[in-house]
């Protein structure tokens, strides 16, 4: 297949999901066309790496003074900021140009964010026969996140934010969904919070509910050091550290679960692995030398397989958690909330360490630093799991078949006139209807 992917930010192991799925799609003997942003050196040079792997890459700035006109322009208006974001007119021109003169088998466009370019794609091809479908991967439903981080947020900042962006994101969400030939998710949760907010917006029409394509892990990437390397008494909790959910995940992790820990075992460390931490997430580390904040490192196995456990304290979240995915992978035994698992069909028992709250999680986390065998055992099932249900290969796979059944059915027809306004290169500033 003849594959344009359009993705509003760069894919790289932190941005995993494009990353390994045009990976694997390359591997598999696609020809895939990556349409996509930078907005950092490191995010130019990132798409080196798609480049090499044969993709063809066709990428534009996106300025911080871009994206922060972008929100100026959003905010008066009624269309989430987040849909807002990633909007760059010169991409968008860029992909009608292609457009013009290729012709592609399936267009696969990433995010809420990106939902635009699919927009603007749907209404250039319009009137022509034989238009390609258009997917779009929602990968999460981000009003149910923003529902979570509304009530859960340690920011106030965050949670007037999420408030605000509440029921835009409600409404444009639930709308998308009707306007693509198919729409992806991570999970069932996910599945049924998209699915819920378009029966709100067309309560008469028939819903086809997202198709789920899970996250993997790469295992041949991601896989258990050598049991000596283990310290005695090191917990490690990773993710991107500017990202709201995690903020708040650091903060109850060493405000809360670890006072508790510490109580009983005074010696535990605590590594807080992760790019771009925010300076409330620096401030953890200050004055008490048990916690460090790496920032960004070039490799985050080394502090997985080398921690005694890994902790993800996670109070909201959608889709799937890669973190825990990854730790698993390492035969790293991972203490978590059932939020951060919701989407995982592991066995709370023997798989993973669940708690709701602090007390449960620091408990969970004092068991296992004394019980050295059930560490062993939990790594071991964890990275069985992962084995077996959480393959790049398989989500490859998956998406194909999506593709082919998308090529099959038949093409709507005209799009609405905001999918014009997409299609000239001007966003609108409401949200889809």
């Amino acid at each position: 297949m003849h594959i344009l992917y359009v993705v509003p930010y760069a894919p790289n192991p932190i941005r995993v999901r494009p990353y390994q799925l045009i990976r694997g799609l390359l591997r598999r003997g696609h020809a895939v066309t990556v349409a996509t942003l930078w907005s950092s050196p490191e995010e130019r040079q990132d798409l080196a790496v798609l480049d090499a792997w044969g993709a063809r890459v066709m990428a534009e700035p996106l300025p911080r003074w871009r994206a922060a006109l972008n929100l100026v322009r959003a905010l008066p208006g009624s269309r989430p900021l987040q849909a807002a974001y990633c909007w760059q007119p010169a991409l968008a021109r860029r992909i009608r140009q292609l457009l013009d003169a290729e012709s592609f088998d399936v267009i696969h466009v990433e995010h809420l964010r990106g939902a635009a370019y699919g927009l603007g794609a749907q209404a250039h091809l319009a009137d022509r026969p034989g238009s390609p479908p258009v997917v779009w991967d929602s990968v999460d439903c981000i009003a149910y996140l923003f529902e979570q981080a509304a009530r859960h947020s340690r920011s106030i900042q965050g949670r007037l934010m999420t408030r605000l962006e509440l029921g835009r994101t409600r409404r444009h969400e639930g709308a998308l969904l009707q306007r693509f030939d198919r729409t992806l998710v991570t999970s069932a949760a996910d599945q049924a919070a998209l699915t819920a907010l378009a029966r709100e917006a067309n309560p008469r029409g028939i819903i086809r509910p997202p198709a789920i394509v899970a996250n993997g892990v790469d295992l041949a990437h991601f896989t258990p050091g050598l049991p000596d390397q283990r310290a005695p008494a090191k917990v490690v909790f990773s993710g991107k550290m500017s990202y709201h959910a995690n903020v708040t995940a650091a903060l109850f992790l060493v405000q809360e679960i670890m006072p508790r820990v510490w109580a009983r075992h005074p010696h535990v460390q605590v590594q807080i692995v992760g790019a771009q931490p925010t300076a409330a997430v620096r401030a953890l580390a200050t004055g008490d030398p048990r916690v460090t904040v790496t920032g960004w490192v070039p490799d985050l196995r080394p502090y997985l397989q080398q921690a005694t456990l890994a902790v993800a304290p996670v109070l909201y979240s959608a889709g799937i958690q890669n973190k825990v995915l990854e730790a698993m992978a390492c035969a790293t035994p991972v203490v978590t909330t059932p939020q951060a698992v919701a989407a995982l069909q592991v066995d709370l028992a023997a798989e993973v360490a669940v708690a709701p709250d602090a007390d449960g999680l620091a408990q969970a986390v004092v068991q296992l630093l004394e019980d050295p065998a059930r560490r062993r055992q939990l790594g071991q099932n964890g990275r069985a799991y992962v084995e077996r249900c959480h393959s790049w290969t398989a989500a490859v796979s998956r998406l194909e078949v999506i593709y082919q059944e998308s090529m099959a059915q038949p093409r709507p027809i005209s799009p609405r006139p905001e999918g014009r306004q997409f299609a000239v290169g001007a966003a609108p500033s409401r949200p889809i209807s």
